[in-house]
């Protein structure tokens, strides 16, 4: 008999009164902080100004939570929050999507640029391709935090690796496909790292945004293989929203 491993983790990690402090909050605290020491280190490296990585953070971060936020109401739930804009407002409450935050933090950096590239004489490019050794490490916390609520996981397995989410009510084990996505975005970063610190001077502008583009939303796209569907439309779909959403990185990396 198989020995799977049973998830019985409390979303909530501190409970005070009204005050909930959940790991998935933290987990997105841990990827922000420190996708922002990486990119800080890569300034110094490179002699970059860093008196404005506090607003590059803060242009990320907006990007990341609106655009997700954005990309999982038209991407997925339009019929319903179209009915009731309200809820479009109410984060806490769950349904982001990450191709949207790239979209968003894309735009946001493209504004970025424009204010600041020609005064310290960087350009788009360049600025994508360091920002996306931070993002792949950042996204690996992400999923940390969607296994930590217990959320977007996959099949059943026979796995002895499978998990069975007892929070959400399973009795049977099921893919974590938060594990897979969270190695997956690791190794890739890690890759990304390496290429950085002893090719630099050898590579073309853009390399890493497409190996960026191209780890993580390859790996995702056969990921959802084994995923269960977010939503009801993608039933019967033979690609699901996530596989199709992610062609067009893929091809763009």
């Amino acid at each position: 008999m198989l020995n799977f491993i049973t998830w019985t983790t409390d979303p909530i990690l501190l409970e005070i009164g009204s005050f909930q402090l959940r790991w998935y909050s933290l987990m997105f605290l841990f990827g922000f902080l420190g996708g922002y020491k990486i990119v800080e280190k890569i300034f110094k490296h490179e002699g970059a100004p860093e008196s404005w990585l506090g607003s590059l953070l803060v242009w990320v971060m907006l990007g990341t939570i609106i655009g997700a936020r954005l990309g999982h109401v038209f991407f997925y739930e339009w019929d319903q929050y179209s009915q009731n804009p309200i809820e479009i407002f109410k984060v806490w409450e769950g349904g982001l999507a990450s191709h949207g935050g790239t979209i968003a933090i894309m735009l946001g950096m493209w504004w970025f640029v424009r204010k600041y590239g020609r005064r310290y004489d960087f350009g788009y490019i360049w600025l994508l391709d360091r920002l996306a050794v931070a993002t792949a490490f950042a996204a690996m916390f992400i999923r940390l935090g969607n296994l930590m609520n217990s959320e977007i996981y996959g099949h059943q397995t026979s796995l002895p690796w499978g998990f069975i989410f007892l929070q959400n009510g399973e009795t049977v084990a099921k893919h974590p496909t938060q594990l897979y996505e969270a190695l997956a975005y690791l190794c890739t970063g890690i890759i990304l790292w390496c290429i950085y610190k002893y090719a630099l001077p050898k590579i073309k502008e853009g390399l890493l945004l497409g190996i960026f583009f191209i780890g993580i939303f390859l790996s995702r796209f056969f990921i959802e293989f084994v995923k269960e569907n977010q939503v009801g439309f993608e039933e019967g779909m033979a690609l699901n929203m996530g596989q199709l959403l992610s062609i067009p990185f893929v091809l763009l990396g």
